[in-house]
This record gives C-alpha cells, sequence and structure tokens, in this order.
C-alpha cells in the first residue's frame, strides 16, 4: 500500500487537483468504500469477506496483478464491484481488459507526479478518507480491517456501495478545500477547547453537546448553573433536509435521544440541570417540546452573523425557514421525560 501522502499533497488533493474524486450527498448515508488488494490472496479475502456481509466495493488492483491473474479480477467484476487501480497506472489497459469496463478510480497517490501522472490519463484519485464515516465519505479500508469496518457501518447506518455509485460524486474543486481548513481551524479548535462530546457518528446523528458551568442569558437559571449546550451538525442536517423534510425531523428527534443517553452516560455532564441550544432551527426543537427565548437584540444580530459565515464555509446557499436564532432550553428532568 501506498505510504500516505504529505499535509500538502491531502490538501491539493481534497482541492481537486489532477481530477482527485470530492465525495458525495453530505445527507446520504451511502459511502463509497475502496480496498487496495496488491495480491491474488488479498483479493479474494476482499472478495469473501464482502460477500459474506453483503456488500459491495471498489477493489483497488496493481495493473501486474490484473496481468497475472484476469480471471480474478473479471469474477470481482462479475460479484458486482467496481475494479479500480492501484500503483503505476501506466498498465491501466491491461486493467481495464481484465475488468470488461473503464477504470476511473485510482488509490490516493503519494507524490505530486504520481498524481500528475493519474490526471494526464483522466483518472481520478481518491482523498485520504475522513477520521470517521460520513455521508457521502469516500473511505479506503485496508483488507485486514475490511470485516470490521463493515460491522461498523452496518451498526452506524451507512450503506457501503462501490465509489462510482456514491450520489453526487464529482470531480474536486478549489473552492471545496476552505470548508476543510474552516472545519479544522474553527470547528475543531472550538470542539477542543469547550469540551464538545459528537453524538453523529451514526449516519443521520445531527448533534453535538459541550457541557458548561454556567447558565448563559436569557436561562431563567442561576447563573452558577451547569448546564448542556445544544451544537447541530448543520451541513449534515442540511444535506438530509434536501432529502426530505420529515427524514430530518425524524434524525433531529433521534439524536436528541442520543444527548439523553449521553445526558445520563457521560460524568462530564452529569451536573447539567438544563439542555439549551442558540440555533437558527429552533421550530423542530419547539415541536419536540422545547422552551423558547428570545436573545437580546445586538445577541441575535452577532449570532445571526455567525450562523450565515458557517453557511458560506460550507457553501450552503439556501438560508433556513428561521431568519432570527432564538434559545430553546428545556430544564434536565423535563427533557429527560421527552427523549429519555
Amino acid at each position: 500500500m501506498s505510504p500516505s501522502p504529505p499535509l500538502w499533497l491531502r490538501a491539493a488533493l481534497h482541492a481537486g487537483l489532477g481530477g482527485a474524486w470530492h465525495g458525495g450527498h453530505p445527507g446520504d448515508p451511502r459511502v463509497g468504500l475502496a480496498v487496495p488488494v496488491p495480491s491474488v490472496p488479498a483479493l479474494r479475502a476482499a472478495r469473501q469477506t464482502l460477500a459474506a456481509a453483503g456488500g459491495r466495493a471498489t477493489l483497488l488492483v496493481p495493473p501486474a496483478l490484473a496481468r497475472q491473474a484476469p480471471e480474478e479480477v473479471r469474477a470481482a467484476q462479475t460479484e458486482g464491484h467496481e475494479v479500480g487501480g492501484l500503483g503505476d497506472p501506466a498498465g491501466v489497459s491491461a486493467l481495464e481488459v481484465a475488468a470488461a469496463h473503464p477504470v476511473t478510480t485510482w488509490a490516493t497517490p503519494a507524490t505530486l507526479g504520481a498524481l500528475q501522472q493519474l490526471g494526464a490519463r483522466h483518472l481520478r484519485a481518491l482523498p485520504p478518507g475522513p477520521a470517521q464515516p460520513a455521508p457521502g465519505a469516500l473511505l479506503s479500508v485496508a483488507p485486514e480491517q475490511l470485516a470490521a469496518t463493515l460491522a461498523m457501518l452496518k451498526a452506524s447506518g451507512y450503506q457501503p456501495v462501490p465509489v462510482g455509485a456514491v450520489p453526487e460524486l464529482r470531480p474536486g474543486q478549489s473552492s471545496d478545500l476552505w470548508p476543510r481548513v474552516y472545519a479544522r481551524l474553527v470547528e475543531d479548535r472550538f470542539a477542543r477547547q469547550h469540551r464538545v462530546i459528537d453524538l453523529t457518528t451514526r449516519a443521520d446523528g445531527v448533534m453535538r453537546v459541550a457541557p458548561l458551568d454556567h447558565a448563559p442569558a436569557p436561562l431563567p437559571l442561576p447563573r452558577h448553573t451547569p448546564t448542556a449546550e445544544l451544537h447541530v451538525h448543520s451541513p449534515r442536517l442540511v444535506g438530509l433536509t434536501s432529502r426530505s423534510a420529515l427524514v430530518a425531523y425524524r434524525a433531529y428527534r433521534r439524536s436528541l435521544k442520543d444527548v439523553a443517553q449521553a445526558l445520563q452516560e457521560r460524568p462530564e455532564l452529569q451536573a447539567a440541570q438544563a439542555v439549551f441550544a442558540v440555533t437558527l432551527f429552533h421550530a423542530p426543537l419547539a415541536q419536540a417540546g422545547f422552551e423558547l427565548l428570545d436573545l437580546p437584540p445586538a445577541r441575535a444580530r452577532w449570532y445571526g452573523l455567525g450562523f450565515r459565515l458557517l453557511r458560506r464555509a460550507y457553501g450552503t446557499h439556501r438560508a433556513p425557514s428561521e431568519g432570527v436564532p432564538k434559545m430553546a432550553w428545556l430544564s434536565r428532568e423535563a427533557f429527560l421525560r421527552l427523549n429519555g
């Protein structure tokens, strides 16, 4: 397998340099699964594991293996897998003959020269995958990790498919790099500083929660009261909403149950006496029993500006139906009664 590319090349891949792939729909549970298979035993083992799980994937095959065992590559294609490339792309024609279909996807390159070779042959490189699965993501999984990954994806509500079957998959653009930079420099830093607990491991999970040692205004509680602040995973919620308002609403309600479970199980949330969120998506919270509080005008404008910048960072041009942010809150007891 190729070594992990350096940081600057990872950024170039995510920006679509050389025509690298960019992941698909942010609200669809299908994820592109690519498996490097550098040898015949690895290819056979991957096919057996995928067959046992009822899954399909893109198998990244070296052209030399296609010349050595074309029947093995053809069998993989017959079983519904996509055949992609691994290693030197000079032999792509032999791989296409063995696979009996055009090869488009190639394994993540480790150097700029290798990326340029792929682009010259109109092959799409795979960017490095995310730390954890996300809707529409592209994942490269070593054969020895395949069984565990398939089980984890199923448990989390994801549907592994060949890379080419990911909805809205497209070549990357330079503008695709900005959301990643924003997430690393702003959101990840905020999460570390405020000890934000990520509850989005499930495909339709849209909530994060942060423990606070105080009750910010306008909560009708003493200032020193510990609370829990909800943070919505905005890009995922927008993606789910674009599929169906009902799908998004169900994901929202299910994610509130995740928060209830965290309130009862996470030590850092044991003291929280209220759950609140400052959000533009306050209508679903009101439907879920939350009480809505108006923010002071200056603070509402400040939060509104922040939410507009957030939409711009993630390329979300559709404004939410609510134009003014509000605070939604419930006491701990009421929240657990409704969602526990």
